[in-house]
């Protein structure tokens, strides 16, 4: 029995670790149909570029900062290891490998290629697990400090803050490092549009990218014994709130449409276990009318020129979602309770101050080193053809 409960466990957490895998395709996808059809090829390389960059980063550095976990032994001693715990190594990566997609969205169109991946390196090595460390790991004694002042740890089951909120705050700190694309506003305060190239492909990113979430949330769970058909029934729920909030705030927009759910399901991360199906409704509809609200203002009034809105969508409604489970989670709204809402505030505010810190930190170098942007001339012929030399479209390329 033993031997079948670790091997339902090490299957479990494997097809999570798949589905966050396709996830990523999501992104790449949720990019390029956002970013102008001269930037579509750098879309896609980028997010399986930054996948493998963050393997390779979190298997040398950032897993054993997080878990103190090293796979320097030899393979005869990986082999008699539980397949779970190998596997879980890949489930976990999954989790970091989001923090350049997520940023990737937000520096889309006017970024150097081969700065992006060490920025990658080094934030999947080092910044994103140190947070992680701490949330997840009892590292430091932030959490045991919370529990004993506060009566309960920071909650946070899948990622709203350890993974959402950091990403997009690490990514405003890149975005604000590199500046808005040229001819994105105008001196006399003017703002020009840079419509999507294509709503089919921004809408096929996202359906990728909430059916994932499935996996990103469910499967945190991460032993059959623990899965929780009240995270599904919240995430079900928290999507629908941000589809339904976002059509009516974007006014039947479909960039807003679509990135509407990925809102609510961002926010609901935290406290999907908890919260009643009710509460992840409001979590998720307060956090698909965020994203429009604060997409609206960064980008014209602001002129924070983050391509899709990350900041809002990830650092904002992830921080909504860290809040959120200090609300929704306690009984006193329905939930489950074992919550503090001032541990939800502290754990979330240490976590997007690591982020931001962090960001400025890793950008600021390679922005004074070696450069982020591309010249003008490469941004205007778009970074498929400045960077890998072919444009999404033979159309481009042929004369005859």
């Amino acid at each position: 029995m033993e031997l079948f409960k670790t091997s339902s466990d090490t299957l479990f957490i494997l097809l999570g670790a798949i589905m966050i895998l396709a996830m990523h395709a999501g992104f790449a996808f949720l990019e390029l149909g956002t970013v102008r059809r001269k930037n579509q090829v750098n879309a896609l390389v980028k997010i399986l570029a930054d996948f493998s960059i963050s393997t390779i980063a979190y298997f040398f550095i950032g897993y054993q900062i997080a878990y103190g976990v090293s796979f320097f032994v030899d393979a005869e001693i990986l082999a008699k290891q539980s397949g779970y715990d190998l596997t879980k190594f890949f489930f976990l990566l999954t989790f970091a490998a989001a923090i350049p997609a997520i940023v990737s969205g937000g520096i889309a169109e006017r970024a150097k290629f081969n700065p992006q991946l060490a920025a990658s390196f080094m934030l999947v090595g080092f910044i994103y697990p140190f947070f992680e460390g701490i949330a997840w790991n009892q590292a430091y004694g932030f959490q045991a400090w919370l529990k004993l002042s506060f009566g309960a740890e920071f909650h946070d089951f899948a990622g709203s803050v350890v993974v959402h909120a950091v990403g997009g705050w690490i990514a405003l700190a890149a975005v604000l490092l590199l500046g808005a694309r040229r001819g994105r506003y105008t001196r006399d305060g003017l703002v020009s549009a840079h419509p999507p190239s294509s709503i089919p492909f921004l809408a096929l990113g996202a359906w990728i990218l909430v059916v994932g979430w499935f996996g990103f949330n469910v499967m945190s769970a991460q032993t059959m014994d623990k899965i929780s058909g009240l995270v599904a029934m919240n995430s079900l729920m928290a999507m629908v709130g941000g589809t339904l909030a976002a059509l009516v705030t974007g006014k039947n927009d479909p960039g807003f449409v679509h990135n509407g759910p990925l809102a609510g399901l961002v926010a609901v991360c935290a406290g999907s276990d908890l919260m009643h199906p009710l509460g992840a409704l409001v979590t998720g509809a307060v956090a698909g009318a965020l994203f429009v609200v604060m997409f609206t203002l960064t980008q014209n009034r602001w002129k924070i020129d983050d391509v899709l809105g990350v900041w809002p969508l990830h650092g904002l409604c992830g921080t909504w979602g860290g809040i959120a489970a200090g609300f929704f989670g306690a009984t006193t709204f329905g939930g489950l309770g074992g919550v503090s809402l001032v541990s939800q505030l502290l754990g979330t505010l240490l976590g997007i101050t690591i982020a931001f810190a962090g960001g400025l930190i890793v950008y600021g170098a390679l922005k004074y080193s070696f450069g982020i942007r591309l010249d003008a001339e490469e941004e205007f012929n778009g970074a498929d053809l400045s960077i890998h030399k072919i444009s999404a479209t033979a159309d481009r390329d042929t004369h005859w």
